[in-house]
């Protein structure tokens, strides 16, 4: 019995100096792999410091949106630095098909949970590179949403509404949506009618209208502003009138126009009728 326990204890102690002699074969070598990530890992830092460095003076260089900077500059760190761990863990002898494989298969998940979040982020994509808008326009969209842009973000836009509401609006939406951008040329025309009684001289009435334009302080005189006969009307004929200033301006000179056209009609005694109905009676007969 006790030459079995000193025969066990003479393998154990073989297996023991079997270890130690692996280990200290492999210290070398561990001991490379470990410094060699070290220096890949800081090396790695600084480069992605230094990109991330350049792609910033490009892109304000080139004078992209803040967002888009936002999210591309975020993008390239997220992805060199996953690139800077699979090379570390590559070079500390860790086999990296299944890490990969795990990374995808998380993707698709997540792909597949925020399918909603998706469109709106692709949609933000698109905004910020086409650039249809940009912050500090006023828009408006064929889904009824109208304002002047705040901020755009990757998955949402916000927008301020003449109300001095804040509207947030799913950049999905949006960018599927037809926009009118009434900022962007710098200029913008009103556009509204008057009407006027069919017992007027329409010559008159648009000299009329054309003297009041002329005295607006902020109408432009190019392109030249119109008054423009549009329709015979149930009630009266309507005159357009069409005039351009700066987006500054906009709102103001339409308020002054409107209140001037006005005034000015009645003192040349040209009526401005309200909607009515004419009932004649015939024969005990009544009709309108």
């Amino acid at each position: 019995m006790d030459n079995i326990e000193i025969e066990n204890i003479s393998q154990l102690e073989k297996y023991v100096d079997k270890l130690m002699d692996a280990a200290v074969a492999m210290a070398p070598r561990i001991f490379t792999a470990i410094i060699s990530a070290i220096l890949i890992y800081l090396v790695g830092i600084w480069l992605i410091r230094l990109i991330k460095r350049i792609a910033s003076k490009a892109f304000i260089k080139r004078r992209m949106e803040i967002s888009l900077q936002n999210f591309l500059i975020n993008l390239i760190s997220w992805s060199l630095n996953i690139l800077l761990f699979i090379i570390v863990i590559t070079q500390l002898g860790v086999q990296t098909s299944a890490f990969v494989a795990m990374i995808g298969a998380a993707g698709l998940a997540i792909g597949l949970a925020l399918q909603g979040s998706l469109s709106n982020f692709a949609g933000g994509i698109l905004i910020l590179v086409l650039k249809p808008f940009r912050v500090g326009d006023y828009i408006s969209s064929s889904a009824g949403i109208s304002g002047t842009v705040q901020l755009i973000d990757i998955f949402n836009t916000k927008l301020l509404s003449p109300q001095n509401q804040l509207v947030v609006v799913p950049n999905g939406t949006l960018s599927n949506s037809q926009i009118t951008n009434f900022t962007v040329t710098g200029t913008r025309r009103t556009w509204f009618d008057i009407g006027v009684s069919y017992d007027t001289d329409l010559r008159l009435a648009k000299h009329v209208l054309m003297d009041v334009i002329s005295k607006n302080q902020h109408a432009f005189s190019e392109p030249a502003p119109q008054v423009v006969v549009t329709e015979l009307g149930d009630s009266a004929v309507n005159l357009s009138v069409r005039v351009t200033t700066n987006n500054k301006d906009f709102w103001a000179m339409q308020e002054e126009l409107i209140i001037e056209c006005k005034v000015a009609l009645e003192k040349n005694g040209i009526e401005i009728p309200f909607p009515q109905s004419e009932i004649r009676v015939r024969n005990g007969n009544i009709s309108s």
